[in-house]
Protein backbone atom coordinates (compact mmCIF):
# COMPACT_ATOMS: atom_id res chain seq x y z
CA UNK A 1 0.00 0.00 0.00
CA UNK A 2 1.69 3.76 -0.87
CA UNK A 3 1.10 7.20 -1.47
CA UNK A 4 0.22 8.49 -4.98
CA UNK A 5 2.45 11.69 -5.45
CA UNK A 6 0.19 14.62 -6.80
CA UNK A 7 -1.16 17.64 -6.38
CA UNK A 8 -4.04 17.52 -4.14
CA UNK A 9 -6.58 19.90 -2.42
CA UNK A 10 -4.58 21.05 0.92
CA UNK A 11 -7.31 19.85 3.11
CA UNK A 12 -7.42 16.63 1.70
CA UNK A 13 -5.63 13.75 2.91
CA UNK A 14 -3.02 11.73 0.12
CA UNK A 15 -4.55 9.12 -1.81
CA UNK A 16 -3.87 5.66 -1.27
CA UNK A 17 -3.42 3.44 -4.71
CA UNK A 18 -4.31 -0.23 -4.56
CA UNK A 19 -3.15 -2.31 -7.24
CA UNK A 20 -1.17 -5.47 -5.61
CA UNK A 21 -2.50 -8.27 -3.88
CA UNK A 22 -0.68 -7.30 -0.91
CA UNK A 23 -2.17 -3.79 -0.85
CA UNK A 24 -5.21 -5.33 -1.71
CA UNK A 25 -5.40 -7.86 1.34
CA UNK A 26 -4.15 -4.52 4.25
CA UNK A 27 -7.01 -2.59 2.74
CA UNK A 28 -9.56 -5.39 3.27
CA UNK A 29 -8.67 -6.11 6.62
CA UNK A 30 -8.77 -2.37 7.21
CA UNK A 31 -12.33 -2.06 5.70
CA UNK A 32 -13.78 -4.68 7.97
CA UNK A 33 -12.47 -2.81 11.14
CA UNK A 34 -14.60 0.24 10.23
CA UNK A 35 -18.49 0.72 11.28
CA UNK A 36 -19.31 2.72 7.98
CA UNK A 37 -17.56 3.11 4.95
CA UNK A 38 -18.01 4.77 1.66
CA UNK A 39 -17.94 3.45 -1.85
CA UNK A 40 -18.16 4.11 -5.67
CA UNK A 41 -16.80 3.03 -8.88
CA UNK A 42 -16.36 4.38 -12.14
CA UNK A 43 -16.57 2.31 -15.71
CA UNK A 44 -16.03 2.50 -18.97
CA UNK A 45 -19.73 2.29 -20.34
CA UNK A 46 -18.92 4.94 -22.93
CA UNK A 47 -15.77 3.57 -24.36
CA UNK A 48 -16.60 -0.48 -24.77
CA UNK A 49 -18.85 -2.49 -25.75
CA UNK A 50 -18.74 -4.75 -22.75
CA UNK A 51 -18.84 -2.82 -19.95
CA UNK A 52 -16.62 -3.16 -16.92
CA UNK A 53 -15.62 -1.55 -13.59
CA UNK A 54 -11.93 0.31 -14.09
CA UNK A 55 -12.02 1.74 -10.69
CA UNK A 56 -13.22 0.92 -6.97
CA UNK A 57 -13.26 4.13 -4.72
CA UNK A 58 -13.09 3.85 -0.57
CA UNK A 59 -13.22 6.54 1.80
CA UNK A 60 -13.20 6.05 5.80
CA UNK A 61 -12.94 9.11 8.07
CA UNK A 62 -9.02 9.00 7.73
CA UNK A 63 -8.19 8.20 4.19
CA UNK A 64 -9.27 7.85 0.72
CA UNK A 65 -8.48 4.48 -1.58
CA UNK A 66 -8.56 3.80 -5.24
CA UNK A 67 -8.45 0.26 -6.14
CA UNK A 68 -7.33 -0.37 -9.76
CA UNK A 69 -9.40 -3.80 -10.80
CA UNK A 70 -7.28 -3.94 -14.39
CA UNK A 71 -4.27 -4.56 -12.21
CA UNK A 72 -5.61 -7.06 -9.89
CA UNK A 73 -6.99 -10.58 -11.16
CA UNK A 74 -8.64 -11.57 -7.93
CA UNK A 75 -10.66 -9.02 -5.91
CA UNK A 76 -12.10 -11.40 -3.46
CA UNK A 77 -10.35 -10.66 -0.43
CA UNK A 78 -13.59 -7.46 -0.58
CA UNK A 79 -16.05 -9.68 -0.63
CA UNK A 80 -16.03 -10.21 3.25
CA UNK A 81 -16.43 -6.43 3.78
CA UNK A 82 -19.04 -6.07 1.09
CA UNK A 83 -21.13 -9.18 2.40
CA UNK A 84 -20.84 -7.95 6.33
CA UNK A 85 -24.26 -6.80 7.74
CA UNK A 86 -21.67 -5.18 10.44
CA UNK A 87 -20.07 -2.52 7.97
CA UNK A 88 -22.55 0.39 6.49
CA UNK A 89 -21.38 0.91 3.28
CA UNK A 90 -22.30 4.53 1.87
CA UNK A 91 -22.92 4.74 -1.66
CA UNK A 92 -24.71 7.68 -3.88
CA UNK A 93 -26.95 6.23 -6.55
CA UNK A 94 -25.89 2.66 -5.83
CA UNK A 95 -28.15 1.05 -8.34
CA UNK A 96 -25.61 1.28 -10.75
CA UNK A 97 -22.22 0.76 -8.52
CA UNK A 98 -24.24 -2.50 -7.04
CA UNK A 99 -24.92 -3.88 -10.54
CA UNK A 100 -21.74 -3.69 -11.60
CA UNK A 101 -19.60 -5.15 -8.40
CA UNK A 102 -22.13 -7.97 -8.75
CA UNK A 103 -21.55 -8.61 -12.45
CA UNK A 104 -17.93 -8.10 -12.74
CA UNK A 105 -17.07 -9.46 -9.41
CA UNK A 106 -19.44 -11.65 -7.38
CA UNK A 107 -20.12 -9.82 -4.88
CA UNK A 108 -23.54 -9.26 -2.87
CA UNK A 109 -24.16 -7.07 -0.14
CA UNK A 110 -25.78 -6.28 3.14
CA UNK A 111 -26.14 -2.94 5.25
CA UNK A 112 -26.26 -0.29 2.91
CA UNK A 113 -26.67 3.54 3.44
CA UNK A 114 -27.64 5.65 -0.14
CA UNK A 115 -27.19 9.21 -0.10
CA UNK A 116 -29.73 9.94 -3.01
CA UNK A 117 -31.77 7.52 -2.16
CA UNK A 118 -32.01 9.38 1.04
CA UNK A 119 -32.18 12.79 -0.40
CA UNK A 120 -35.02 11.78 -2.51
CA UNK A 121 -36.90 10.37 0.29
CA UNK A 122 -36.49 14.13 2.18
CA UNK A 123 -38.28 16.02 -0.93
CA UNK A 124 -34.81 17.32 -1.41
CA UNK A 125 -35.37 19.34 -5.29
CA UNK A 126 -31.48 18.43 -6.11
CA UNK A 127 -30.26 15.04 -5.24
CA UNK A 128 -27.06 14.87 -7.36
CA UNK A 129 -23.83 14.55 -5.21
CA UNK A 130 -22.63 17.62 -6.94
CA UNK A 131 -25.36 19.69 -5.04
CA UNK A 132 -25.09 18.13 -2.16
CA UNK A 133 -21.58 18.68 -1.78
CA UNK A 134 -21.53 22.08 -2.57
CA UNK A 135 -24.95 22.77 -0.53
CA UNK A 136 -23.48 21.03 2.89
CA UNK A 137 -19.76 21.59 2.46
CA UNK A 138 -18.99 24.28 0.23
CA UNK A 139 -17.34 22.04 -2.05
CA UNK A 140 -17.56 22.50 -6.35
CA UNK A 141 -17.31 19.02 -7.99
CA UNK A 142 -15.66 18.98 -11.22
CA UNK A 143 -17.99 17.80 -13.97
CA UNK A 144 -15.97 17.39 -17.29
CA UNK A 145 -14.45 13.92 -16.10
CA UNK A 146 -18.08 12.19 -15.52
CA UNK A 147 -17.71 11.04 -19.01
CA UNK A 148 -14.11 10.09 -19.23
CA UNK A 149 -12.56 6.77 -20.17
CA UNK A 150 -11.87 4.94 -16.67
CA UNK A 151 -10.18 2.45 -18.44
CA UNK A 152 -7.06 4.17 -19.27
CA UNK A 153 -3.88 3.65 -17.34
CA UNK A 154 -2.19 5.66 -15.46
CA UNK A 155 -4.88 7.93 -15.04
CA UNK A 156 -3.84 11.45 -14.62
CA UNK A 157 -3.60 13.12 -11.29
CA UNK A 158 -7.02 15.39 -11.84
CA UNK A 159 -8.76 12.27 -12.92
CA UNK A 160 -7.59 10.55 -9.43
CA UNK A 161 -8.71 13.57 -7.40
CA UNK A 162 -12.14 13.73 -9.35
CA UNK A 163 -12.64 9.82 -8.44
CA UNK A 164 -11.80 10.10 -4.71
CA UNK A 165 -14.20 13.59 -4.17
CA UNK A 166 -16.91 11.03 -4.82
CA UNK A 167 -16.33 8.96 -1.74
CA UNK A 168 -14.25 11.51 0.54
CA UNK A 169 -17.43 13.28 1.66
CA UNK A 170 -19.98 10.51 1.60
CA UNK A 171 -19.75 9.46 5.47
CA UNK A 172 -20.23 13.00 7.03
CA UNK A 173 -23.24 13.66 4.12
CA UNK A 174 -24.51 10.43 5.34
CA UNK A 175 -24.84 11.73 9.06
CA UNK A 176 -26.15 15.07 8.10
CA UNK A 177 -28.52 12.95 6.05
CA UNK A 178 -29.30 10.07 8.45
CA UNK A 179 -30.36 13.12 11.29
CA UNK A 180 -32.73 14.16 9.23
CA UNK A 181 -34.66 11.35 8.02
CA UNK A 182 -35.12 10.10 11.74
CA UNK A 183 -36.32 13.88 12.77
CA UNK A 184 -39.22 13.14 10.01
CA UNK A 185 -39.79 10.04 10.97
CA UNK A 186 -39.08 8.50 7.56
CA UNK A 187 -35.71 6.45 8.62
CA UNK A 188 -38.00 2.89 8.95
CA UNK A 189 -38.65 4.08 4.99
CA UNK A 190 -35.32 4.60 3.74
CA UNK A 191 -34.03 1.48 5.31
CA UNK A 192 -36.53 -0.56 3.18
CA UNK A 193 -35.37 0.90 0.24
CA UNK A 194 -31.30 0.34 1.26
CA UNK A 195 -32.35 -3.09 2.20
CA UNK A 196 -33.91 -3.34 -1.35
CA UNK A 197 -30.71 -2.09 -2.91
CA UNK A 198 -28.54 -5.15 -1.63
CA UNK A 199 -30.44 -7.63 -4.30
CA UNK A 200 -28.78 -7.08 -7.68
CA UNK A 201 -31.76 -7.92 -10.04
CA UNK A 202 -30.43 -10.26 -12.84
CA UNK A 203 -31.08 -8.47 -16.72
CA UNK A 204 -31.65 -5.03 -15.28
CA UNK A 205 -31.92 -2.24 -17.99
CA UNK A 206 -34.06 -1.23 -20.77
CA UNK A 207 -36.09 -4.05 -22.82
CA UNK A 208 -34.63 -4.27 -26.37
CA UNK A 209 -35.50 -1.10 -28.88
CA UNK A 210 -37.69 -3.21 -31.25
CA UNK A 211 -40.17 -4.19 -27.74
CA UNK A 212 -39.94 -0.62 -26.89
CA UNK A 213 -41.34 1.18 -30.02
CA UNK A 214 -45.04 1.17 -30.28
CA UNK A 215 -45.78 2.72 -33.40
CA UNK A 216 -44.39 0.60 -36.06
CA UNK A 217 -46.37 -2.63 -37.79
CA UNK A 218 -45.06 -6.02 -37.03
CA UNK A 219 -43.18 -6.25 -40.42
CA UNK A 220 -41.30 -2.79 -39.56
CA UNK A 221 -40.81 -3.96 -36.32
CA UNK A 222 -39.30 -7.53 -37.58
CA UNK A 223 -36.58 -5.07 -39.86
CA UNK A 224 -36.14 -3.23 -36.48
CA UNK A 225 -34.98 -6.25 -34.52
CA UNK A 226 -32.58 -7.25 -37.46
CA UNK A 227 -31.55 -3.81 -37.55
CA UNK A 228 -31.01 -3.60 -33.57
CA UNK A 229 -29.27 -6.79 -34.35
CA UNK A 230 -26.82 -5.82 -36.93
CA UNK A 231 -25.88 -2.49 -34.43
CA UNK A 232 -25.42 -5.02 -31.46
CA UNK A 233 -22.72 -7.09 -33.79
CA UNK A 234 -21.14 -4.08 -35.23
CA UNK A 235 -20.59 -2.32 -31.97
CA UNK A 236 -19.04 -5.63 -30.44
CA UNK A 237 -16.40 -5.78 -33.44
CA UNK A 238 -15.24 -2.55 -32.88
CA UNK A 239 -15.46 -2.62 -28.70
CA UNK A 240 -17.41 0.74 -28.94
CA UNK A 241 -20.93 1.40 -27.42
CA UNK A 242 -24.41 0.24 -29.50
CA UNK A 243 -25.07 4.40 -29.54
CA UNK A 244 -21.21 5.36 -31.45
CA UNK A 245 -22.86 2.46 -34.38
CA UNK A 246 -25.92 4.46 -35.13
CA UNK A 247 -28.50 6.03 -32.91
CA UNK A 248 -32.02 4.27 -31.84
CA UNK A 249 -33.82 7.27 -33.88
CA UNK A 250 -32.12 6.61 -37.01
CA UNK A 251 -32.80 2.47 -37.00
CA UNK A 252 -36.40 3.31 -36.11
CA UNK A 253 -36.46 5.54 -38.98
CA UNK A 254 -34.75 3.07 -41.69
CA UNK A 255 -37.15 0.48 -40.26
CA UNK A 256 -39.97 2.39 -40.61
CA UNK A 257 -39.04 3.07 -44.18
CA UNK A 258 -37.72 -0.29 -45.30
CA UNK A 259 -35.50 1.07 -48.24
CA UNK A 260 -35.26 -1.46 -50.71
CA UNK A 261 -32.65 0.54 -52.50
CA UNK A 262 -29.63 3.31 -51.73
CA UNK A 263 -31.71 5.92 -53.30
CA UNK A 264 -34.16 4.94 -50.90
CA UNK A 265 -32.10 4.71 -48.02
CA UNK A 266 -30.62 8.49 -48.78
CA UNK A 267 -34.05 9.75 -48.25
CA UNK A 268 -34.53 8.35 -44.98
CA UNK A 269 -34.93 11.53 -42.37
CA UNK A 270 -32.47 10.83 -39.27
CA UNK A 271 -29.94 9.47 -40.96
CA UNK A 272 -26.59 10.63 -41.02
CA UNK A 273 -24.96 11.26 -44.59
CA UNK A 274 -21.69 9.50 -42.39
CA UNK A 275 -24.02 6.58 -42.01
CA UNK A 276 -25.25 6.23 -45.42
CA UNK A 277 -21.60 6.22 -46.81
CA UNK A 278 -20.40 3.96 -43.91
CA UNK A 279 -22.91 1.20 -43.46
CA UNK A 280 -25.18 1.64 -46.29
CA UNK A 281 -24.72 -1.67 -47.86
CA UNK A 282 -25.18 -3.53 -43.93
CA UNK A 283 -28.54 -1.53 -43.30
CA UNK A 284 -29.57 -2.03 -46.73
CA UNK A 285 -28.81 -6.13 -45.93
CA UNK A 286 -30.36 -6.32 -42.74
CA UNK A 287 -33.68 -4.73 -44.19
CA UNK A 288 -33.29 -7.50 -47.04
CA UNK A 289 -32.85 -10.13 -44.18
CA UNK A 290 -35.60 -9.13 -42.24
CA UNK A 291 -38.29 -10.07 -44.78
CA UNK A 292 -38.07 -13.50 -44.20
CA UNK A 293 -38.26 -13.56 -40.88
CA UNK A 294 -40.83 -13.16 -38.22
CA UNK A 295 -41.19 -11.95 -34.69
CA UNK A 296 -41.95 -14.43 -31.82
CA UNK A 297 -45.75 -14.80 -29.94
CA UNK A 298 -44.23 -12.86 -26.94
CA UNK A 299 -42.72 -10.00 -29.06
CA UNK A 300 -46.23 -9.60 -30.99
CA UNK A 301 -48.43 -6.80 -29.75
CA UNK A 302 -51.05 -7.61 -27.82
CA UNK A 303 -54.58 -6.30 -26.63
CA UNK A 304 -54.15 -4.34 -23.65
CA UNK A 305 -55.18 -5.34 -20.35
CA UNK A 306 -57.79 -2.81 -19.94
CA UNK A 307 -58.93 -3.55 -16.14
CA UNK A 308 -55.26 -4.15 -15.37
CA UNK A 309 -54.81 -0.69 -17.38
CA UNK A 310 -57.93 1.30 -15.08
CA UNK A 311 -56.61 -0.57 -12.22
CA UNK A 312 -52.61 0.55 -12.51
CA UNK A 313 -53.71 4.33 -13.93
CA UNK A 314 -56.16 4.44 -10.55
CA UNK A 315 -53.00 3.82 -8.26
CA UNK A 316 -50.76 5.91 -10.40
CA UNK A 317 -53.30 9.06 -9.22
CA UNK A 318 -53.41 8.16 -6.24
CA UNK A 319 -49.32 7.83 -5.66
CA UNK A 320 -49.41 11.46 -7.19
CA UNK A 321 -51.55 12.97 -5.19
CA UNK A 322 -49.98 11.28 -1.66
CA UNK A 323 -46.55 12.46 -3.45
CA UNK A 324 -47.37 16.22 -3.39
CA UNK A 325 -48.71 15.70 -0.13
CA UNK A 326 -45.08 14.40 1.67
CA UNK A 327 -43.23 16.37 -0.49
CA UNK A 328 -41.36 13.85 -2.75
CA UNK A 329 -41.00 12.43 -6.01
CA UNK A 330 -44.38 9.78 -6.72
CA UNK A 331 -41.96 6.69 -6.68
CA UNK A 332 -41.33 7.15 -3.19
CA UNK A 333 -44.27 6.87 -1.95
CA UNK A 334 -44.97 3.12 -3.99
CA UNK A 335 -41.98 1.88 -6.52
CA UNK A 336 -43.29 1.17 -10.39
CA UNK A 337 -43.09 -2.19 -9.49
CA UNK A 338 -44.79 -2.97 -6.67
CA UNK A 339 -47.50 -0.94 -8.43
CA UNK A 340 -47.79 -3.02 -11.46
CA UNK A 341 -47.58 -6.02 -9.16
CA UNK A 342 -50.59 -4.56 -7.24
CA UNK A 343 -52.79 -4.09 -10.05
CA UNK A 344 -52.15 -7.31 -11.81
CA UNK A 345 -53.10 -9.07 -8.75
CA UNK A 346 -56.12 -7.22 -7.61
CA UNK A 347 -56.06 -7.55 -4.23
CA UNK A 348 -59.64 -6.66 -2.30
CA UNK A 349 -58.04 -7.05 1.19
CA UNK A 350 -55.05 -6.20 3.57
CA UNK A 351 -54.37 -9.82 4.06
CA UNK A 352 -53.75 -10.27 0.27
CA UNK A 353 -52.05 -7.02 -0.07
CA UNK A 354 -49.11 -7.47 2.17
CA UNK A 355 -47.72 -10.73 0.24
CA UNK A 356 -47.04 -7.92 -2.58
CA UNK A 357 -45.68 -5.41 -0.28
CA UNK A 358 -43.28 -7.52 1.94
CA UNK A 359 -40.52 -6.04 0.90
CA UNK A 360 -41.23 -2.47 2.10
CA UNK A 361 -43.31 -3.10 5.21
CA UNK A 362 -43.54 1.02 5.76
CA UNK A 363 -45.35 1.56 3.01
CA UNK A 364 -47.87 -0.91 3.35
CA UNK A 365 -48.46 0.05 7.14
CA UNK A 366 -48.69 3.32 6.13
CA UNK A 367 -50.44 3.15 2.79
CA UNK A 368 -52.06 -0.12 2.39
CA UNK A 369 -55.63 1.41 3.38
CA UNK A 370 -55.56 3.62 0.78
CA UNK A 371 -54.27 1.42 -1.93
CA UNK A 372 -57.17 -0.68 -1.30
CA UNK A 373 -59.55 2.22 -1.35
CA UNK A 374 -57.78 3.63 -4.97
CA UNK A 375 -58.70 -0.17 -6.42
CA UNK A 376 -62.38 -0.56 -4.83
CA UNK A 377 -63.06 3.00 -6.56
CA UNK A 378 -61.83 1.34 -9.95
CA UNK A 379 -64.44 -1.66 -9.14
CA UNK A 380 -67.32 0.55 -8.43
Amino acid sequence: MYNTHMPSKPTLPPIYWIDTPQALQELAGTLLAQPRVAVDTEANSLHAYHERVCLIQFSTPENDYLVDPLALDDLSPLAPFFASPRVEKIFHAAEYDILGLHRDFGFSFANLFDTMVSARILGMEKVGLGALLEQYFGVKAEKRYQRANWALRPLPPEMLDYARLDTHYLIPLRDILYRQLVERGLWELAREDFARLAIPIAGTGARPLWQRQRDLSPRQTATLKALWHWREKEAERRDVPPFKILGDRALVEVARAMPAHRGELANVAGLPRWALRRYGNALLAAVRNSKDSTLAPHEERREPNRPFIARYEALRRWRQRAAVEMGVPSDVVLPKTHMQAIAAANPSTLAELKPLMHDIPWRYAHFGEQILAALRAVAE
